[in-house]
């Protein structure tokens, strides 16, 4: 059998010019199959030979990126070689993706991502996770589809390959190419992190690259309504009767600390009433799952009973629109209460985690859990103690310690 021709050169991706520098890019030929490949290497222009296909000179940059283009050559040699001896076909393909472990038994971190949100869709949206969270880790797989394309040129890569290094550079490209802000970046590689530790778990690689690593955050402080603001939006005239529900609904959720895409599938069923009369919603989150509880103070139980007058499908308590027309009718709500800024359906919640409550008094754990918080930490982050809260406590201090501590005359 005539033995297949085989051939690798190197060349620069000019067009992806970045800081001044180029891609490096590989090219495989084998028997008239052509597979090309990322060398994960930048260049300045000036630098390449591109008769030699190498970089020219003897400068140390020079010795560096050819000496790595040397071990990338002879190692996908050695494939070519290990390919041949074994199979009657060989391809440029074959030969790449042998180099780069896509091998027997090998495992993609796209392919592995791809059948996650496969899982997720089929056995827990509807059930105890909220499409919208799909659709959150949907975003997730692309951006980090991206960074692949963007940094090394490629559509997936095997664990293997995932270093420190790969984790550190899609943090800089999450805050330099796409404009993260710091608080919301741990969020977006928090999925990438869940397929290291999987991989590390089922022994497809010695150890998470994860390990030890952590993005410090710093979080933007929550918009929420004062207690001006919120009496404002309550006693508001408003021009028409569905700006109007908009506006129930919302002060509904400002009550009760209750998500938009929770209070969109509350029903009459949700709602509980104790031995004592007082009414209780218990359920469990659209997003999480985790349980919560809320006792209804008493603008809310009148919110519910205004609207139980209206029959809506599957006992809904109130006619919640999609949460798009909900913000742009809370937008006109807000130019009428004359607030300075446009609230979202989120904003309730985070009115509720601090002026409804903490800065009542009511305890942080109380709180947490009737916002259905799996962490503490995370109701920390919604509430913010206001000054009026402070000025109070303060105030009863100075009434507790009175005379009691003075500088000696």
């Amino acid at each position: 059998m005539a033995r297949s021709t085989f051939k690798v050169l190197f060349y620069l991706k000019r067009q992806n010019e970045k800081n001044g520098k180029v891609p490096v890019m590989g090219r495989i030929t084998v028997n008239g199959t052509i597979a090309q490949f990322s060398c994960k290497l930048n260049i300045r222009p000036a630098l390449w030979d591109t008769e030699a296909n190498k970089a020219a000179g003897k400068s140390v940059e020079a010795q560096r990126i050819n000496e790595k283009l040397e071990n990338i050559k002879t190692n996908i040699g050695k494939q070519y070689q290990r390919i041949s001896d074994r199979d009657s076909y060989v391809t440029a393909d074959k030969v790449k993706n042998a180099w780069l472990g896509f091998g027997d038994g090998y495992q993609l971190l796209m392919q592995t991502f791809d059948e996650y949100l496969k899982d997720f869709k089929e056995k827990r949206v509807g059930k105890d996770r909220a499409a919208s969270t799909l659709k959150t880790y949907t975003a997730q797989r692309k951006r980090l589809a991206a960074f692949l394309e963007y940094e090394y040129g490629l559509t997936d890569i095997p664990f293997k390959e995932l270093k420190r290094e790969f984790i550190e550079k899609y943090v800089v490209y999450l805050s330099t190419v796409r404009n993260f802000r710091s608080g919301s970046i741990p969020g977006a590689v928090k999925k990438l992190r869940l397929m290291t530790y999987t991989a590390f778990k089922n022994g497809w690689i010695p150890t998470d690259p994860f390990s030890g690593f952590r993005v410090a955050p710093r979080y933007r402080d929550r918009r929420f309504l004062s207690e001006a603001e919120l009496r404002a939006v309550i006693d508001v005239k408003l021009p028409n009767y569905k700006t109007a529900i908009v506006r129930d609904i919302f002060v509904f959720c400002c009550f009760t600390g209750i998500a938009y895409s929770d209070v969109k599938k509350l029903t009459h069923d949700d709602i509980h009433t104790d031995d004592k009369g007082e009414m209780w919603i218990i359920d469990n989150r659209t997003k999480t799952g985790t349980q919560f509880q809320v006792k209804l103070l008493p603008i809310a139980r009148q919110l519910v009973e205004k609207y139980s007058r209206l029959t809506l499908l599957n006992g809904a308590v109130f006619p919640v629109k999609d949460g798009e027309s909900m913000n742009m009718s809370l937008h006109h709500v807000a130019k009428h209460a004359g607030l300075s800024f446009n609230p979202t359906m989120h904003v309730a919640r985070h009115t509720f985690a601090t002026t409804v409550t903490l800065s009542q008094g009511v305890p942080l754990e109380t709180v947490s859990k009737m916002l259905g918080h799996k962490h503490i930490t995370t109701t920390q982050i919604y509430a913010k103690i206001t000054n009026d809260k402070i000025g109070r406590d303060m105030t009863a201090l100075e009434a507790k310690i009175g005379e009691k501590f003075r500088i000696a005359q």
